[in-house]
């Protein structure tokens, strides 16, 4: 089945991935056979892992996840599910501040 999983790497940074086989992928990086990021990195450990019914379903959510906070990140990993909506976007908007009307 394909997952989506997340890896602590031993610097402490996270790093998103997604697979087919996850006990395979969590080897090929543990060896240094698997991301190039991760190979400098290690040891790495798993501390989240997601199951879906399909490849492409797995793959959007790594690519959600890659973009999110490392503070959001985190509260994905703690499974602290209410505290992710204060985590997202009032960084990102560059108008929040300014009053645009005429």
């Amino acid at each position: 089945m394909p997952h989506v999983y997340i890896l602590q790497c031993s610097d402490g940074s996270y790093y998103v991935g997604s697979t087919r086989d996850l006990e395979k992928r969590i080897e090929q990086h543990a060896t240094g056979a698997g991301a190039s990021y991760t190979r400098s990195r290690r040891p790495v450990r798993l501390v989240f892992a997601e199951e879906y019914e399909r490849v492409d379903e797995a793959f959007a959510r790594e690519k959600q996840i890659q973009g999110w906070s490392r503070a959001k990140r985190a509260a994905l990993i703690a499974r602290s599910a209410q505290s992710l909506p204060g985590l997202s976007g009032s960084r990102y908007r560059r108008d929040a501040d300014f009053d645009t009307r005429p």
